[in-house]
């Protein structure tokens, strides 16, 4: 099998008619930089926001023809919705939109894109001849009861780590239980869970997550080797978390969990934007300036009115396994400090464990391979905390608007 080159796919995208038949969507500068793992192109059409709706056939035309191609595998193609804002950066007042051009006519026998009436907004509360803006209600994710996002402000803290031990010890509490890894860079759960293997195409484009240990597991690692690097920008990383959430078949879950990527970047973001999280889990390890970066991770959540489940304590303090003296190599308490000074929940301390890295590496997280150890308790205790804050929150949210000042 011959690889398939992004020229070859170009080529064939420019056979693809772009929106009101003005010339095709590679030309038309649409089609975002191409990606191709295993013979399976990844790709995104940007379109603006409010066609967006209208245009889905764009869309479906473009993943057809991608797939139809000789040697490719699959193609995985999202929209990517455009909003234009206000003045640039340097105050420079950005050019004026040029007009719409007339449509061509169509060639024989071609079949126009479909068209969706546009919904007029629905009337927001208030005196007549006022309106006030009203963030849209995001939609959840079909059977899961509640979405709670991991996260940490910066790499080395051990998230990964503790949101598949979080994951596993909700289960072994009683839930039914998911996870979602989020890192597009640097995905993680198939080495953590030990799973390998693709995940099987239920219908369409909807996809069957792979299992682990009783999690029902979906990872862009499933869907790449491991050793391909992810060179993607924020778009596609927008439209590969979108797809992997809603795009799977994860049935009826108590909690799905979302192993979030260091830092506030784009995968934050989208989480806020496109479903309704029922709260976040922030990681921190004791030392100074990783709180320092904790605190960006809870003030960014607390901007975009994502609830704060509460701060979890990894790598407290280290218990030597020949004498069992205690050591406080990263200071000792600074998250619990930090929580109370915050008043965000504290939901544990995880000491540093041998146990704990070397199941993990292997494969058995330390709540699979020592149930019954002091280390599992602990995780078990945070889950239960985890899981009454959860209980707290009754009914939908309303996603937030995000705006930048």
């Amino acid at each position: 099998m011959a690889d398939v080159t992004k020229t070859e796919v170009l080529e064939q995208l420019r056979t693809v008619t772009g929106p009101d038949f003005n010339s095709n969507i590679v030309e038309l500068g649409l089609v975002s930089d191409i990606f191709i793992a295993d013979n399976k192109v990844f790709f995104s059409i940007t379109v603006p926001a409010e066609r967006a709706q209208e245009l889905e056939p764009l869309r479906s035309a473009a993943e057809r023809v991608v797939k139809a191609m000789p040697d490719v595998k699959g193609a995985v193609v999202a929209l990517t919705a455009e909003k234009r804002g206000g003045p640039t950066s340097d105050d420079a007042p950005r050019a004026a939109p040029a007009p719409r051009p007339a449509p061509r006519p169509a060639p024989a026998g071609a079949v126009p894109p479909q068209r969706v009436p546009a919904k007029a907004p629905p009337a927001a509360a208030g005196h007549a001849g006022h309106s006030h803006a009203a963030a849209p209600v995001k939609s959840g994710v079909p059977g899961v009861g509640a979405i709670i996002a991991v996260a940490s402000g910066k790499g080395g803290v051990g998230k990964s780590t503790t949101a598949v031990n979080l994951a596993l010890a909700l289960q072994a509490n009683g839930q039914r239980v998911g996870i979602l890894d989020a890192d597009i860079y640097g995905p993680s759960m198939p080495r953590l869970l030990h799973i390998s293997g693709k995940p099987e195409v239920v219908s369409g484009r909807v996809l069957k997550p792979m299992e682990g240990y009783g999690l029902k597991v979906m990872s862009i690692g499933f869907l790449v080797d491991e050793e391909t690097p992810m060179i993607w920008r924020g778009p596609m990383v927008m439209s590969a978390l979108t797809q992997m959430l809603r795009e799977v078949q994860w049935g009826d879950l108590d909690v799905l969990v979302v192993d979030m990527p260091p830092g506030t970047g784009d995968a934050q973001l989208t989480m806020a934007q496109q479903v309704p999280l029922a709260g976040a889990v922030i990681v921190s390890t004791p030392q100074d300036l990783a709180l320092i970066d904790a605190r960006k991770g809870l003030n960014m959540f607390k901007k975009v009115d994502v609830p704060l489940l509460g701060i979890v304590e990894n790598m407290s303090y280290f218990i030597a396994p020949d004498t069992g003296a205690r050591y406080d190599i990263f200071g000792h308490g600074g998250a619990r400090k930090e929580a109370e000074r915050l008043g965000v929940p504290f939901l544990g301390e995880v000491p540093l464990v041998m146990e704990i890295r070397e199941m993990s590496d292997a494969g058995t997280p330390v709540v699979i391979s020592n149930p019954d150890g002091p280390q599992t308790r602990v995780y078990r205790e945070i889950a239960a905390k985890v899981w009454e804050q959860l209980k707290l929150a009754k009914g939908g949210r309303t996603a937030p608007a995000i705006v930048f000042d």
